[in-house]
């Protein structure tokens, strides 16, 4: 198995782990070749869709080629298409966890990143941390700017305010 094919197999399986928890989001670059999205979102670097098993109708589909399922769109339906090319991070709502693929970023976020960092190019292993650090930051900036916000961090679970009783 080459780098590109376990790419898309940790796409994937990641896009499946956080779609067996609940609603996804997956942030996608829709510039990119066979992406299918309403026309007024075709020109999106970063544009965010939340996917799940439980919309209707029940069509959601994970393939070798991507994601695809019927989203609404100010009340209008449309069957969007994602190829795994296009996605570049991946966010689970009910567990918040959230997965880049710095790779296929676009270029607009990685120099946003990059100007954000005033990141030298260096290949330390700290400094490429850094940098996915600034990379996660700015795209959940981005996501910021569109509606509900970004996932928060986990938290400590509470404490049960129940007790048993005998």
């Amino acid at each position: 198995m080459d780098v590109t094919d376990r790419k898309l197999k940790e796409k994937k399986d990641r896009v499946l782990g956080a779609l067996e928890q609940g609603m996804t989001q997956l942030h996608l670059d829709a510039r990119r070749p066979g992406v299918l999205v309403p026309e007024q979102f075709r020109g999106e670097h970063h544009l965010v869709l939340n996917v799940s098993y439980r919309f209707d109708p029940p069509d959601l589909s994970v393939s070798e080629w991507g994601v695809r399922q019927t989203l609404s769109f100010g009340g209008s339906r449309f069957t969007v298409g994602i190829p795994w090319s296009a996605l570049y991070a991946v966010a689970s709502l009910a567990t918040r966890e959230f997965w880049m693929f710095p790779d296929d970023m676009p270029q607009e976020l990685a120099d946003s990143a990059t100007e954000k960092a005033k990141l030298p190019p260096s290949v330390d292993p700290d400094a490429e941390k850094g940098a996915r650090a600034v990379l996660r930051e700015v795209v959940m900036e981005k996501r910021a700017e569109g509606d509900e916000g970004p996932p928060e961090p986990p938290t400590a679970p509470r404490r049960g305010h129940l007790r048993v009783v005998k």
